[in-house]
């Protein structure tokens, strides 16, 4: 008797794995297309952080760059900011398994923000300050043309409510967007690609993915305030959050009311009397 046991994925998985990564595939080459995010020659620093949206990211950009009509370079940089427990051989084993080229930068930023941030207060603010300087000097040090990041379409159509309802500001997180020392140019391949999907790809795909000890846990962030209220928009509207989208990159500056952006005091001008 055979003792062996084999295990066969059935064909549905197998069926839902291909329309998935077609689905994210075209669309992270729609965005790359659309926003012109990478040309011949680059060299494109993918930031890693061990979360779904980073693997996702680096595991299809490979794919495409198989298949590109132009030539470019992806080189794996992951921040390891020494939380507490963090497990130091998860990326650099992933990554070496891949073959791809990769950096770990060691930087103590964990212990500076818990010094400086009150208990009770979020993270994010001072962590993402620091991360970025450390990872712009970094694309310098390899000679990075781009800085590619995991953010997705649900994490734009967030940003824009959280600027709308405590910044009092119009704006969301760019495809592609040029640091303001205009040294940088950072780019957001999944800018066009839905949470959900990247969920479901990442447990097909059983990529290691490593919590952060340092916001993850945060209940209080107004990001999850306004990740439930459009998660009950979709409930009771399906659909919401990609007419959101769609409407980022379809702005009528005549019918907001920023003067810089559009001349109303000039209308006058155009006026049939």
């Amino acid at each position: 008797m055979n003792d062996h046991v084999i295990n066969i994925e059935p064909p549905v998985m197998k069926a839902d794995m291909k329309r998935l990564k077609k689905r994210l595939r075209h669309n992270i080459g729609e965005a790359i297309v659309q926003y012109g995010m990478i040309d011949q020659g680059d060299r494109v620093m993918v930031c890693l952080s061990g979360g779904k949206d980073s693997y996702t990211m680096l595991d299809i950009l490979l794919e495409l760059q198989k298949k590109a009509p132009i030539d470019f370079e992806l080189i794996a940089v992951n921040l390891d900011q020494k939380q507490p427990g963090f497990p130091e051989h998860i990326l650099p084993d992933y990554l070496r398994e891949l073959g791809v080229e990769f950096h770990i930068i060691e930087q103590d930023t964990y212990s500076i923000v818990k010094e400086k941030v009150p208990d009770g207060k979020t993270t994010c603010g001072l962590c993402s300050r620091l991360r970025r300087g450390i990872l712009y000097n970094f694309a310098d040090e390899i000679g990075a043309t781009k800085i590619a990041l995991g953010h997705h379409r649900d994490d734009m159509v967030e940003t824009l409510f959280l600027n709308m309802f405590f910044n009092g500001q119009l704006k969301s997180m760019p495809p592609k967007l040029l640091s303001d020392d205009k040294k940088h140019m950072v780019i957001r391949p999944l800018a066009l690609c839905k949470e959900s999907d990247i969920e479901f790809y990442a447990d097909m795909k059983q990529f290691p993915i490593i919590p952060c000890n340092l916001c993850g846990s945060q209940e209080n962030m107004q990001r999850k305030v306004v990740k439930s209220m459009i998660k009950d928009w979709e409930t009771e509207y399906p659909g919401r959050s990609d007419i959101i989208m769609r409407s980022l990159a379809n702005v009528k500056p005549s019918h907001l009311a920023d003067t810089g952006l559009f001349d109303f005091s000039g209308l006058e001008d155009f006026q049939q009397k």
